[in-house]
């Protein structure tokens, strides 16, 4: 313990003004579940069918991360960019102490010491969380490495993150409490020079969990941009091939776009083997071979609920049979738990509002957005070595999003700068994991759109530079399993048969599928791709490959005005890149007339 921690949490007290300040040290979960049963907070759920596993509900109005009341508070305007909310850092620290000023009255203040990545590695960072919920606590033991041993760590000269949450409901001397207090007036607030961290109002996942988006990428990402690193949005997996090679692979995916169906594949091919390093986040850094390293700083699972089935992901489905923590999920009448794709719907529930449920109802059992949280090491196809201190040399990286026009299956870079192009051009039809009318399309660089805690066009600057640092970059592809016919239908079958697509890249990793050039990248040439068994003619081929010149340069107007946003901080390269793509694009559409 350091005499700089015990003063800030007593500062932070000062303020808040708790009846109790609790230090966590980890081995506390049983007894917080138990307390949250207590409260009505958690439901336990029935233990023949799913052991030390527990029901959260919470408010209506507390159900996702609330961007538009997210803010980064650097001291420059210009700093934060164009896509986050700025509050200049003066104004708002006075109106968090407003706000924070006796929010915990009535409650206890936990001290939560957590370590995002393995404790004691290079890549690992530090922080301390103090909260008024134990919802938060139960969490955060369950998506952080929470002990002592990091106090130690810090002790020992380690740097550490503040971050300070309260829901903001104060308890008046007898006041009974609800099971999920919250406050309406959320604030989710990033101090980028100072790396703090203060939510208020919310205490559901990533505006409470404050290791998960907060730190390990708002924070994160500048601290690696200060440090020579990267902090991203994105999942780690290592997979074998039929001839016992192995590859690790990241991939950047907005939430509810397959994301977490990808890190836990369960491959199509004889052979393949899919083992899970993370689901959400990766910090990459620089490795003394000349390549990229990663590790996933966190310690669990978050993922959406809704469309997780026996079709689409059984492992993460076998993930969650013991030891699970469900928010706004339905719950059935026998105990157990239940979501909009997970089987067909049974004749009655109670829904994730607690109301009684029938498929006549007219409305959603499940939340959209609605969550399981398990321990890593729980999925099935975890890496036994998952969490190893020195990291997994990266091989490729992968961006995707949800495209039903433009973008093909599969698409190779030319490079690495063409890649950090692929990658800050990246559109992704809304979902509800985030705020805004679903299916309208929106640009979402690097799937770091809310994440990105510094101005975006300084961070292509920094994948820019990093890139260029190294000798052996991995390769970047950008992937699309969601692109429709003219019937609207997705004409990908996806989900484990996207093994077909992993097994075309590790052929371009060892250089034995040529490809085939086109004005956006070089995508699969006639037969490279494994289709065999899936009842896919040449006409559907072609439509999901399809690089349409006059769709295309519609979108290059799209990425100019996009990138018109970012003024004199956009990185010369991005221009460049746009107007070779569009030379490229006018060269086929001069070849389509000749043909013609």
């Amino acid at each position: 313990m350091t005499t700089e921690i015990e003063n800030w949490v007593s500062e932070i007290a000062s303020l808040t003004k708790p009846d109790n300040i609790r230090w966590i040290d980890g081995s506390e979960q049983d007894e917080l579940n138990a307390l949250l049963v207590e409260r009505g907070t958690f439901t336990p759920l029935n233990p023949e069918k799913r052991p030390n596993s527990f029901l959260a509900r919470t408010n209506p109005a507390d159900v996702a991360r609330v961007e538009e009341r997210t803010f980064i508070c650097s001291e420059r305007e210009q700093d934060a960019g164009p896509t986050n909310n700025w509050f200049e850092p003066k104004a708002m620290r006075e109106k968090l102490q407003g706000l924070f000023d006796g929010s915990m009255r009535g409650r206890t203040m936990y001290v939560i010491p957590f370590s995002m990545g393995p404790i004691g590695s290079d890549q690992a960072r530090y922080g301390i969380e103090v909260t008024d919920s134990a919802y938060v606590v139960s969490s955060m033991m369950i998506m952080t490495r929470v002990s002592s041993k990091v106090l130690d760590e810090i002790a020992a000269g380690a740097e550490w993150v503040p971050a300070v949450h309260s829901v903001g409901a104060p308890l008046a001397e007898g006041e009974q409490d609800v099971a999920w207090p919250c406050n309406p007036d959320v604030h989710v607030v990033q101090f980028p020079e100072t790396k703090e961290i203060w939510s208020f109002g919310s205490g559901y996942g990533g505006n409470s969990l404050l290791g998960k988006k907060a730190m390990s990428l708002r924070i994160g990402s500048t601290m690696a941009r200060d440090e020579g690193w990267l902090a991203e949005h994105m999942l780690l997996i290592r997979i074998t091939n039929p001839e016992g090679k192995q590859f690790n692979v990241a991939a950047a995916f907005p939430s509810a776009c397959g994301k977490t169906n990808l890190a836990m594949l369960k491959p199509s091919l004889p052979g393949y083997k899919v083992e899970t390093i993370g689901d959400d986040i990766t910090w990459i850094a620089k490795s003394s071979s000349g390549k990229l390293k990663a590790i996933n700083p966190e310690y669990g699972l978050f993922g959406v609920a809704p469309g997780t089935g026996p079709d689409t992901n059984q492992h993460a489905l076998d993930s969650m049979k013991e030891n699970a923590v469900f928010t706004n999920v339905a719950l059935t009448d026998d105990g157990d738990v239940w979501w909009e794709g997970l089987s067909e719907p049974p004749a009655h529930l109670t829904d994730w509002k607690g109301n009684d449920w029938t498929p006549e109802s007219g409305e959603l059992a499940a939340h959209p957005n609605s969550r399981f949280c398990v321990p890593m090491e729980q999925a099935p196809t975890v890496a036994p070595d998952w969490d190893r201190a020195e990291g997994f040399e990266l091989d490729a990286i992968l961006f995707g999003g949800r495209r039903a026009t433009n973008v093909p299956l599969v698409t190779e870079s030319r490079d690495w700068n063409h890649g950090v192009f692929m990658g800050a051009t990246i559109a992704s039809e809304q979902t509800a994991a985030a705020e805004g009318p679903v299916g309208q399309l929106r640009r979402d660089p690097f799937a770091m759109l809310p994440f990105c805690g510094y101005n975006m066009a300084d961070y292509w600057n920094h994948w820019l530079n990093i890139g260029n640092q190294v000798s052996n970059p991995p390769k970047i592809f950008q992937v699309n399993w969601f692109r429709k016919d003219e019937n609207g239908k997705i004409m990908w079958p996806g989900f484990s048969e996207n093994t077909r697509v992993v097994d075309w890249i590790i052929g371009r990793l060892e250089n034995k599928n040529k490809g085939q050039a086109t004005p956006i990248g070089r995508i699969p040439a006639n037969g490279e791709l494994n289709i065999e068994g899936l009842g896919l003619d040449d006409e559907t081929m072609q439509k999901i490959m399809d690089v349409d010149s006059d769709s295309w340069m519609a979108e290059t107007e799209m990425i100019e005005a996009f990138f018109d946003g970012f003024g004199l901080a956009l990185p010369p390269e991005m221009t460049r890149q746009l107007h070779w793509l569009r030379s490229q694009l006018e060269l086929q559409r001069e070849a389509e007339l000749v043909k013609s």
